[in-house]
């Protein structure tokens, strides 16, 4: 399967004739309209959710699975059929095989940072990590990219998230909530909700002597990231505390019960409900972090017992809950691991190790034409097919290409240093219907 270096739709030669048009007034917002016109292609998206595998989940016992692999590398799962003919996946996935029709399973990705931190760093920019300099993650490029409503977080990491604003400055960290919600239950997020007996008319009166504050102080320090940052959070913390659409967001015991009921009980689900919520009130990114992958150590057992339930319940309940809301055409779904694991059986702590060289990425949504599976393994997973497959930077540009940006756009750090959004890698055009 060769790598696809070309994209039909958004090319660099669309891009060029915008920067072309600056001077007459042609902005991204302006260009993100002409996407949404039709008059240059581009993905549906104008949200996105991202999930975070964090630890580094095993292909040969998710979505890679190899049967007649001999015993030394096969591991102990079985396959199953989708709903998609042709398509397997683990038995430990059922109701990700039933909605196999709603996502596309990427087999074969391959990089060479078998470290956690690094293989995460790299996952989360789209950019192999380089000593010089801290790439900003993907929720941060789109939350300035992509205009978002004044009371509502464009960018928020459930319960946290190791993406990072990068150069791009702390005005575009994302929101951490802190914490998991409860099924049924409301649930309050620090730095939205009210407390200590605060009102709403109290807030307004303490936003009004920051202005005052902020003009006298505000000429000291005008270049200031950090300072410009501070005062973002400021603005839009007022702008949220203040919203009820943002608070009612965040309160999931006010989802309807016919896609509340999609969703489990368990944590992961409640955060993966919370981000369809979130999404849908105008939120431009949610990252979620589902960890506990590093198997080196009882790998099936963690596997059957614990991780595979619960990444089976939540992702199909978001997946199917985006469909139901009529956000799935509109909402781009990235979820992966830092890294694969070694296809060759640890059998002295019955695992596996960190294994970059092969892993699988699943994205849907926003134009992602779902029921694929595109790249494929060599025949014992160690590689993807005859030595090519796609890489994290292609994959990180395909959800750029979903959400109208140009992952070749030039940024420039406070040291005026150009740097492009994804510095290698290009769309997958398979991805998109």
């Amino acid at each position: 399967m060769a790598r696809h270096r070309n994209c039909e739709g958004t090319s660099r030669r669309d891009f060029l004739k915008v920067g072309a048009l600056g001077a007459t007034g042609l902005t991204m917002s302006s260009y993100l309209r002409m996407v949404e016109a039709g008059q240059v292609k581009g993905g549906t998206a104008r949200s996105a959710i991202f999930i975070n595998l964090s630890g580094g989940p095993s292909h040969m016992d998710t979505f890679d699975l190899k049967p007649d692999a001999p015993d030394t590398h096969r591991g102990e799962f079985n396959p199953i059929d989708t709903n998609v003919p042709g398509i397997q996946i683990s038995e430990h996935l059922p109701k990700l095989a039933k909605v196999q029709n709603l996502y596309t399973i990427l087999r074969g990705v391959s990089h060479t940072l078998g470290a956690h931190r690094l293989g995460t760093e790299y996952v989360n920019t789209g950019n192999k990590p380089l000593p010089s300099i801290e790439y900003p993650g993907y929720g941060a490029v789109v939350s300035k990219e992509l205009e978002t409503a004044q009371d509502i977080p464009p960018f928020v990491a459930i319960p946290n998230s190791a993406q990072k604003p990068g150069f791009l400055g702390v005005r575009y960290a994302p929101l951490n909530t802190g914490s998991t919600p409860t099924a049924g239950q409301p649930y309050a997020v620090r730095g939205i909700e009210l407390s200590g007996g605060l009102t709403i008319n109290e807030v307004e009166k303490r936003q009004s002597l920051l202005k005052d504050l902020d003009s006298t102080f505000r000429s000291i320090e005008q270049d200031s990231q950090l300072i410009d940052g501070l005062d973002r959070f400021s603005q839009q913390a007022y702008y949220m505390i203040t919203s009820k659409r943002s608070r009612e967001a965040f309160d999931i015991s006010r989802e309807p019960s016919e896609s509340a009921k999609l969703f489990g009980e368990d944590g992961f689900d409640q955060n993966c409900l919370l981000a369809t919520r979130l999404v849908e009130a105008g939120t431009r990114f949610v990252t979620i972090t589902l960890g506990g992958w590093d198997t080196h150590r009882d790998n099936w057992t963690v596997l059957k017992d614990r991780r595979l339930p619960i990444l089976d319940s939540g992702l199909a309940g978001l997946l199917q809950a985006l469909e139901m809301k009529g956000l799935l055409e509109t909402t781009n779904v990235f979820v992966t691991g830092e890294f694969g694991r070694t296809p060759k059986i640890n059998t002295e702590r019955v695992g596996r190790d960190h294994y970059p060289r092969c892993m699988f990425m699943l994205m849907a949504g926003g134009g992602v034409k779902g029921g694929q599976v595109l790249g494929e393994s060599n025949a014992d997973a160690t590689l993807p097919k005859d030595e090519v497959g796609y890489s994290p930077d292609d994959v990180a540009a395909s959800m750029y290409y979903a959400l109208g940006i140009d992952h070749q756009h030039e940024y420039h750090t406070n040291t005026g240093r150009p740097i492009m959004v994804v510095r290698n890698g290009n769309p997958i055009k398979e991805l998109f219907a």
